[in-house]
């Protein structure tokens, strides 16, 4: 092994979140009894790569107190470092899921007003510290729709590591619910997506952000190439772009990846998912997956199937975080999804 090349160390920075989902498939207004998972875009992106051998550190700000030490236990569980993390504050932020059907939506409501990272200030981190020994930053676009701070400390991180001369990664994540503080994302997200150079998004969000726009009945692979043209004026070192597509197809799921890699175009087939167990986390599991392709220096084609790989199979998995193993993603890959009992 080439000891100049330094190991891969993926940090990332964001709220970590208890999801409290109503039990059995009854809506909220049924409910009598909740089920806790530990969550969060940039903590689920940790688990997923911690899994799959790659070094990771989780930054976040969190109260002192017990519920707080179930969601570091649940993140430690997973090998993920959480030694920078820091504390004050009051609380944990929470997040209320009703589990939807193929009839209606899941719908999410959240608790996060005067969170320990919703209050969190600038300087409360060294990020020099923070990215010491790391070799990439991700960051997704919840952390400034919680606080206008939460987006001034993302942005002081963000700009540590562009300094560094850091591989920055962003997931556009827009949540409606959020960005109740009077900004507006477009007023906020383009001054901090500049730096990235890869990046996650969906075709509504980068509307959202930047005002960009294509035509709904070209194809999924034209607009999206449209898009990138169009978003790199926006973003100068953006190098890589990458996207899901959902479509329901009766009572499936269509799902397929898409991929812009240092100039080069990759998609992967489509594929069809009869039944989901959970859909929440199937973002960043992706994210995971192309984080690990592109860590591993894997083709363009490989990466984004590797990408679309880990979203599909967190589908099949309760909670936030995709718990799954390289052996598992591999077998998914070369033979698709199966219900045979491995024995």
């Amino acid at each position: 092994m080439n000891t100049n090349t330094p190991q891969t160390r993926i940090a990332t920075f964001g709220e970590l979140l208890l999801r409290m989902s109503v039990a059995d498939g009854n809506r909220f207004t049924q409910a009598n009894e909740i089920k806790i998972h530990v969550g969060g875009a940039e903590a689920n992106v940790c688990v997923l790569l911690s899994q799959l051998g790659i070094q990771t550190d989780y930054i976040t700000r969190l109260p002192q107190n017990d519920l707080a030490q179930l969601a570091i236990n649940e993140l430690q569980k997973h090998k993920v470092n959480t030694s920078k993390c820091v504390y004050g504050g009051e609380r944990l932020g929470l997040y209320f899921v009703e589990s939807g059907n193929q009839i209606r939506q899941s719908q999410v409501i959240y608790d996060r007003s005067n969170s320990s990272f919703a209050t969190i200030q600038k300087n409360q981190i060294d990020w020099e510290e923070a990215l010491k020994d790391v070799t990439h930053f991700h960051w997704s676009g919840i952390s400034p729709g919680v606080s206008y701070e939460a987006g001034l400390v993302c942005k002081e991180g963000i700009l540590a590591a562009h300094q560094k001369g850091l591989p920055i990664s962003s997931d556009f994540n827009y949540r409606s619910k959020l960005w109740q503080y009077g900004k507006k994302p477009s007023e906020i997200m383009p001054d901090l997506l500049q730096y990235s150079t890869i990046t996650v998004a969906d075709l509504d969000a980068i509307e959202i952000y930047f005002g960009i726009k294509t035509d709904k009945k070209e194809s999924d692979s034209d607009r999206f190439q449209k898009t990138f043209e169009l978003l790199k004026k926006e973003m100068p070192f953006l190098k890589t772009l990458a996207m899901s597509f959902r479509k329901s197809d009766g009572p499936a799921h269509l799902y397929k990846g898409l991929l812009l890699h240092e100039g080069n175009f990759y998609e992967t087939k489509e594929h069809k998912i009869h039944v989901v167990t959970d859909q929440i986390g199937s973002g960043d599991a992706f994210n995971a997956g192309l984080l690990y392709g592109l860590s591993n220096k894997l083709s363009g084609q490989k990466c984004i199937e590797w990408a679309t790989a880990c979203g599909v199979i967190k589908q099949s998995i309760h909670g936030d975080f995709a718990i799954t193993s390289l052996a598992e993603i591999n077998h998914f890959m070369e033979n698709g999804s199966s219900n045979r009992i491995n024995r």
